[in-house]
Protein backbone atom coordinates (compact mmCIF):
# COMPACT_ATOMS: atom_id res chain seq x y z
CA UNK A 1 0.00 0.00 0.00
CA UNK A 2 1.37 3.57 -0.73
CA UNK A 3 0.96 6.19 2.29
CA UNK A 4 1.23 8.88 0.31
CA UNK A 5 -1.65 8.04 -1.58
CA UNK A 6 -4.04 6.88 1.28
CA UNK A 7 -3.08 10.16 2.94
CA UNK A 8 -3.91 12.26 -0.21
CA UNK A 9 -6.95 10.70 -1.48
CA UNK A 10 -9.64 13.54 -1.15
CA UNK A 11 -12.58 10.96 -2.04
CA UNK A 12 -12.16 9.78 1.36
CA UNK A 13 -12.77 11.49 4.85
CA UNK A 14 -9.73 11.92 6.88
CA UNK A 15 -11.37 9.24 8.97
CA UNK A 16 -11.04 6.80 6.61
CA UNK A 17 -7.38 7.22 5.45
CA UNK A 18 -6.62 7.02 8.71
CA UNK A 19 -8.72 3.74 9.53
CA UNK A 20 -7.82 2.69 5.64
CA UNK A 21 -3.91 3.08 6.93
CA UNK A 22 -4.77 1.28 10.36
CA UNK A 23 -5.87 -1.68 8.50
CA UNK A 24 -2.43 -1.68 6.49
CA UNK A 25 -0.43 -1.80 9.69
CA UNK A 26 -2.62 -4.82 11.24
CA UNK A 27 -2.67 -6.88 8.53
CA UNK A 28 1.33 -6.13 7.55
CA UNK A 29 0.51 -4.27 4.38
CA UNK A 30 2.06 -0.89 5.22
CA UNK A 31 5.08 -1.32 6.97
CA UNK A 32 5.79 0.51 10.50
CA UNK A 33 9.30 1.59 10.06
CA UNK A 34 7.97 3.17 6.19
CA UNK A 35 5.29 4.80 8.35
CA UNK A 36 7.73 6.33 10.23
CA UNK A 37 10.19 7.46 7.86
CA UNK A 38 6.83 8.97 6.43
CA UNK A 39 5.80 10.64 8.77
CA UNK A 40 9.34 12.04 10.03
CA UNK A 41 9.45 14.01 6.38
CA UNK A 42 6.00 15.16 6.73
CA UNK A 43 4.35 18.20 7.79
CA UNK A 44 2.03 18.02 11.52
CA UNK A 45 -1.15 17.27 10.13
CA UNK A 46 0.16 14.01 8.01
CA UNK A 47 2.70 13.13 11.12
CA UNK A 48 -0.55 13.46 13.67
CA UNK A 49 -2.65 11.12 11.21
CA UNK A 50 0.41 8.21 10.35
CA UNK A 51 0.48 8.48 14.68
CA UNK A 52 -3.05 8.21 14.97
CA UNK A 53 -3.22 5.55 12.68
CA UNK A 54 -0.48 3.43 14.74
CA UNK A 55 -2.56 4.49 17.71
CA UNK A 56 -5.79 2.56 16.13
CA UNK A 57 -3.80 -0.11 15.37
CA UNK A 58 -2.06 -0.38 18.75
CA UNK A 59 -5.14 -0.28 20.40
CA UNK A 60 -6.54 -4.01 19.01
CA UNK A 61 -2.94 -4.91 18.09
CA UNK A 62 -0.24 -3.78 20.51
CA UNK A 63 2.05 -6.30 20.04
CA UNK A 64 2.41 -4.60 16.57
CA UNK A 65 4.39 -1.70 17.87
CA UNK A 66 7.74 -2.52 18.44
CA UNK A 67 11.20 -0.13 19.67
CA UNK A 68 11.80 1.96 17.04
CA UNK A 69 7.73 2.70 17.09
CA UNK A 70 7.60 3.00 20.78
CA UNK A 71 10.44 5.36 20.58
CA UNK A 72 8.63 7.34 17.77
CA UNK A 73 5.93 8.21 19.74
CA UNK A 74 8.45 8.64 22.98
CA UNK A 75 10.03 11.63 20.73
CA UNK A 76 6.31 13.08 19.16
CA UNK A 77 6.07 13.36 22.93
CA UNK A 78 7.81 16.57 22.40
CA UNK A 79 6.72 18.00 19.10
CA UNK A 80 4.71 21.42 19.52
CA UNK A 81 1.52 20.15 17.51
CA UNK A 82 -1.47 19.18 20.40
CA UNK A 83 -2.42 16.45 18.50
CA UNK A 84 0.65 15.08 17.90
CA UNK A 85 1.48 14.87 21.36
CA UNK A 86 -2.08 13.15 22.12
CA UNK A 87 -1.57 10.62 19.49
CA UNK A 88 1.54 9.91 20.92
CA UNK A 89 0.29 9.40 24.20
CA UNK A 90 -2.00 7.56 23.35
CA UNK A 91 -0.14 5.15 21.79
CA UNK A 92 2.27 4.67 24.77
CA UNK A 93 -0.72 3.67 26.72
CA UNK A 94 -1.76 0.90 24.58
CA UNK A 95 1.85 -0.49 24.45
CA UNK A 96 3.58 0.39 27.28
CA UNK A 97 3.38 -2.77 28.97
CA UNK A 98 5.89 -3.93 26.05
CA UNK A 99 8.58 -1.95 27.25
CA UNK A 100 8.05 -1.79 31.00
CA UNK A 101 11.60 -2.32 31.72
CA UNK A 102 12.76 1.04 29.96
CA UNK A 103 10.36 3.91 30.69
CA UNK A 104 12.74 6.63 32.06
CA UNK A 105 12.50 8.94 28.68
CA UNK A 106 8.54 7.96 28.55
CA UNK A 107 8.00 9.28 31.98
CA UNK A 108 10.13 12.75 31.74
CA UNK A 109 8.35 13.51 28.32
CA UNK A 110 4.46 12.41 29.51
CA UNK A 111 5.02 14.45 32.85
CA UNK A 112 6.29 17.46 30.95
CA UNK A 113 2.84 17.23 28.84
CA UNK A 114 0.94 17.08 32.29
CA UNK A 115 1.00 20.54 32.65
CA UNK A 116 0.18 21.52 28.59
CA UNK A 117 -2.62 23.94 27.96
CA UNK A 118 -4.80 21.50 26.08
CA UNK A 119 -7.53 19.34 27.54
CA UNK A 120 -6.90 16.48 25.01
CA UNK A 121 -3.48 16.90 25.41
CA UNK A 122 -3.77 16.57 29.06
CA UNK A 123 -6.55 13.42 29.03
CA UNK A 124 -4.14 11.32 26.99
CA UNK A 125 -1.02 11.95 29.12
CA UNK A 126 -3.30 10.75 32.41
CA UNK A 127 -4.35 7.81 30.06
CA UNK A 128 -0.20 6.96 29.47
CA UNK A 129 0.73 7.50 32.92
CA UNK A 130 -1.92 5.81 34.46
CA UNK A 131 -1.26 2.61 32.75
CA UNK A 132 2.71 2.67 33.62
CA UNK A 133 1.10 3.00 37.20
CA UNK A 134 -1.32 -0.23 36.28
CA UNK A 135 2.18 -1.41 36.29
CA UNK A 136 3.97 -1.92 39.31
CA UNK A 137 7.24 -0.96 37.95
CA UNK A 138 9.95 0.45 40.00
CA UNK A 139 8.87 3.62 39.37
CA UNK A 140 5.19 3.44 40.99
CA UNK A 141 6.14 5.09 44.57
CA UNK A 142 6.94 8.53 42.75
CA UNK A 143 3.72 8.37 40.59
CA UNK A 144 1.37 8.29 43.42
CA UNK A 145 3.31 11.10 44.69
CA UNK A 146 3.09 12.63 41.35
CA UNK A 147 -0.22 11.85 40.76
CA UNK A 148 -1.18 13.63 44.09
CA UNK A 149 0.76 16.76 43.05
CA UNK A 150 -1.14 16.57 39.20
CA UNK A 151 -5.02 15.89 40.48
CA UNK A 152 -4.17 18.89 43.06
CA UNK A 153 -3.39 21.67 40.35
CA UNK A 154 -5.53 20.02 37.70
CA UNK A 155 -9.05 22.09 36.85
CA UNK A 156 -10.83 19.17 34.46
CA UNK A 157 -12.76 16.39 37.04
CA UNK A 158 -12.82 14.28 34.18
CA UNK A 159 -8.77 14.04 33.77
CA UNK A 160 -8.69 13.99 37.57
CA UNK A 161 -10.42 10.43 37.20
CA UNK A 162 -8.71 8.87 35.19
CA UNK A 163 -5.62 9.37 37.56
CA UNK A 164 -8.38 8.52 40.50
CA UNK A 165 -8.64 5.05 38.77
CA UNK A 166 -5.25 4.50 38.12
CA UNK A 167 -4.61 4.42 41.75
CA UNK A 168 -7.20 2.60 42.63
CA UNK A 169 -6.58 0.02 39.80
CA UNK A 170 -2.65 -0.04 40.99
CA UNK A 171 -3.90 -0.81 44.51
CA UNK A 172 -5.23 -4.45 43.94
Amino acid sequence: MNIDFILNDKSKKPKERISELAEGIINRSINIDELIEFALKSKDPIKASCIEALEYASKEHPELIDRRAFDFAINSLQEKAPRIKWESAKVIGNTVSLFANDLDKALHNLLENTEHEGTVVRWSTAFALGEILKLKTSHSEDLLQTFEIIIANEEKNSIKKIYLDAIKKSQK
